[in-house]
This record gives C-alpha cells, sequence and structure tokens, in this order.
C-alpha cells in the first residue's frame, strides 16, 4: 500500500509539473503571439517560432523596397473602428487611380515592409492604395493583435471607409489584399456586409484559423506537444481578446465568400504550410483563382516569380472589376 501510495503521489507531482510548464511556455508564446510589446523571447527565437529561412538577398531587397515606399508622398488618414479602436492607414496614388487596393499587413510586420517590394507593381499599373496599420501595431491602437478574430471586421470598416471616399461620378472598384495575417483577415472578412464597389480579395499565404496556426508552429517549429496547451492557449485567448481562437476559421468564412478571391503561397513556406491555402482555397464557395509559387518561402512569392505574380493579378482586377 505505501508503494502505492508514493508511486500516485509521485505521479501526481509530475503531472502537476507538467501542468505547470505546459501553462508557462503556453502563455509565454500565447503572449508573444498576441500582445503590442515584444515578449523579450521573441528576440531570442523569433525565427524558430517562424521556421522562416530567407536569403541575404531577399532580406536586403525588402529593407531596401520598404524604403523606397516609406519615402514616397502619401496621406496618413484615420479611422475609428466599431469597437472605438484608433486605426491609422497611409493612402498613396489617388490621382487618377483606375482601382484602389486595401492593403492588409501580417503579424507582428509593417505595411512598408510587407508591401515595399510589391508597391511599384501596384502603383504603376494605376492603382491608389490605402496601406492600413494593423490593430496592436505600428501607429494604429489596440494592445493586443486578433489573428483576424478582430482584423476581419477593421477591413469591412475600412472598406466602407474608402468606399465613402472615392465615392462620386466615377466609383473606384475596391480590392482587399492582405499577406500572412493580413490575408487571414481579409479571408474572414470575406463573409461580412461589404460595400458594392468592393470586387474582389487577393490573399497571399493566409492561413486557416489562429488555432492552426499556432499547433502548427509549436509542433513542427518548436517541437513542443499542442494537445494540453490548446485548451490552455485558448482560455488565453479568450481573457485578451474576448473569443477563443478556434471561435472563427478563415474556412467557415469561405463558406460563406460573397466575393471572388485569388489564393496566392509559395510552396516552401514553413511558417504558414501551403497546404493551409489549399483548405481554403477547397471552402471558398465563391469565384476563386489559385497561384502557387514553386520555391518560394514565406510571403516571398512576388519575389521569386514576379511575372506570373503580374499576371494572375492583372487577370484577376480584368475578370472582376
Amino acid at each position: 500500500m505505501k508503494t502505492i501510495v508514493k508511486t500516485a503521489l509521485a505521479a501526481a507531482g509530475a503531472a502537476a509539473v507538467g501542468t505547470l510548464s505546459a501553462y508557462v511556455t503556453t502563455k509565454v508564446l500565447v503572449d508573444a503571439a498576441l500582445d503590442r510589446n515584444i515578449p523579450q523571447i521573441m528576440y531570442r527565437s523569433g525565427s524558430r517560432v517562424s521556421g522562416s529561412k530567407s536569403s541575404d538577398a531577399y532580406r536586403q531587397a525588402r529593407k531596401e523596397a520598404a524604403e523606397r515606399l516609406l519615402a514616397r508622398e502619401s496621406e496618413t488618414v484615420e479611422l475609428t473602428a466599431r469597437d472605438g479602436e484608433r486605426l491609422i492607414g497611409h493612402l498613396i496614388g489617388e490621382s487618377r487611380a483606375k482601382r484602389l487596393i486595401i492593403a492588409v499587413h501580417g503579424w507582428r510586420s509593417s505595411w512598408t515592409r510587407d508591401f515595399g517590394i510589391i508597391s511599384d507593381f501596384w502603383l504603376d499599373d494605376g492603382c491608389a492604395v490605402l496601406f492600413v496599420e494593423q490593430r496592436g501595431q505600428g501607429e494604429s491602437g489596440g494592445e493586443h493583435m486578433g489573428f483576424g478574430l478582430l482584423e476581419r471586421y477593421d477591413c469591412a470598416d475600412w472598406a466602407v471607409w474608402a468606399s465613402e471616399r472615392f465615392s462620386g461620378e466615377k466609383e473606384l472598384p475596391i480590392y482587399l489584399a492582405g499577406v500572412s495575417m493580413g490575408a487571414a483577415s481579409v479571408l474572414m472578412a470575406s463573409c461580412l456586409e461589404l460595400p458594392h464597389c468592393v470586387r474582389g480579395i487577393i490573399a497571399d499565404c493566409g492561413f486557416t484559423s489562429p488555432d492552426a496556426i499556432w499547433r502548427h508552429v509549436v509542433k513542427h517549429n518548436l517541437h513542443l506537444s499542442y494537445k494540453l496547451r490548446r485548451a490552455i492557449a485558448d482560455s488565453i485567448c479568450r481573457r485578451k481578446l474576448g473569443v477563443g481562437a478556434s471561435s472563427f476559421t478563415t474556412t467557415e468564412a469561405l463558406k460563406r465568400a460573397r466575393l471572388p478571391v485569388l489564393f496566392i503561397h509559395g510552396s516552401d513556406d514553413s511558417f504558414v504550410p501551403v497546404e493551409m491555402t489549399f483548405e481554403n482555397y477547397k471552402a471558398c464557395v465563391s469565384e476563386k483563382r489559385l497561384l502557387i509559387v514553386p520555391g518560394a518561402g514565406h510571403a516571398m512569392s512576388f519575389y521569386v516569380e514576379p511575372e506570373s505574380y503580374r499576371r494572375a493579378v492583372r487577370d484577376f482586377w480584368r475578370d472582376f472589376c
């Protein structure tokens, strides 16, 4: 009996230690995922979290392109979101525009970083571009990022703002374009009531849900078990955002999509696996197109194959204008 009791106590103690360890590590990871302020662990482990491996040439090209975009003349605009948060955007190329792109950047990134390389194509091709700063990042308000759960409504609010700004004798067609978490945000907005001048969505390497991308990162990039951590992560997410990590998904939105969608993804993406775009594409009930770029890592499709990317986007604009 003493042996049984000792064994039981030892097992209970080990389980308690394991649960505590899972809670601590999960809290650190969820804080890193959602909080505006960057935890110190991100400075040391950022590449492990993303799993991304980019060349020096790509990093230098992205840096130089971001600087060029930032140097362009722009109008800073402001929007009050439906929940009261102050959101900031940067409008470029308004005069003589043929269309407007609302560009939504990714997680822990910026409008110049994510769209510097592609911005010349957009602006040279007759687009006005509203580069928005996602909540919890940059100059926009909010203490947390929402992995699309909150930002989908921000996308709808920006679409309403843009439709009013560009209403008149010649109404501009509007396209929502996002990369990574920005792609998930615009895809989650696909089922919302949007102004009729919003003609389509361009989604580059979007994930299927916050829960799915967290599971992928924890299991494949950090090599940790997600089974126990999933419930902990969901609980912390509900406390921070008011909604759980699996309370809404990109695929759920696409099953009720109201707009044509162009899906783009690099085949070698180690942060958001290309299989997630296949899932999104399969779920989408609206008109849809798909471009897979061989050899491209996370958010690198335009850099790797600019001509294929331009052709797919121009065809999309032509067919859904």
